[in-house]
């Protein structure tokens, strides 16, 4: 049975958190970005309602937007989390400024407790993901991809049409086109891509009309 992809747009940069789930019930958490009690409640409310067991948080990167929910989701659900080493620094800064974009109620959570690096094959629960470290947005920024049901959770290196800003600490123009074009547009044209922010699109489209290719 396919895969059951849900998705929340959390916090003031509409960020988009990912819940993916199987027949069984087994679901994994990308990028919880939810920054109110009431996001909060949102998203729990839905993972009760509907029964799922969560058996893992994973993060695409580390930016304000994608973890304002890491502690959160780290005391309601005990599980394992992922996150790219290169990308722990800018998990640790994030307390440091997190006041200067309105978020003064923030809650430092620790680093995730288990490292991602490319190429590597995950297997959690019924899960099988390949991880593949994509920087240029953010040092240590990857994809998830699920090859059986061909779709990657993306986070900010690609959007519909666009691509990840590269003007933050550790973001490189250069370096985002490598990893859009020697990795992301490897794979098959049909692929979805679920983004960070925004909708999904596929592989096929960003080559057409994303306008990294004007660069």
């Amino acid at each position: 049975m396919a895969l059951i992809v849900n998705v929340f747009q959390f916090n003031g940069f509409q960020e988009n958190t990912y819940l993916v789930s199987n027949d069984s019930g087994e679901t994994l958490i990308f990028d919880p970005g939810c920054y109110n009690r009431e996001e909060e409640l949102l998203l729990s409310d839905f993972i009760e309602k509907n029964k799922l067991t969560i058996c893992a948080v994973l993060y695409t990167h580390a930016h304000i937007d994608h973890i304002l929910g890491a502690e959160f989701v780290r005391e309601k659900y005990i599980c394992a989390s992922y996150l790219h080493p290169l990308d722990h620094i800018t998990w640790t800064s994030v307390a440091n400024y997190a006041h200067v974009y309105g978020f003064e109620g923030y809650k430092s959570s620790a680093l995730p407790e288990n490292y991602l690096e490319d190429g590597q094959e995950l297997h959690i629960g019924n899960f099988k993901i390949q991880v593949r470290h994509t920087p240029g947005h953010a040092p240590g920024h990857v994809i998830f991809y699920f090859e059986v049901d061909n779709f990657i959770i993306n986070g900010d290196v690609l959007f519909r049409e666009s691509f990840g800003r590269v003007d933050l600490p550790g973001g490189d123009l250069t370096t985002l086109k490598k990893s859009i074009f020697d990795i992301i547009f490897q794979y098959p044209d049909e692929t979805i891509v679920y983004c960070g922010h925004g909708p999904n699109t596929t592989i096929g489209h960003e080559k057409k009309y994303n306008y990294i290719n004007q660069y």
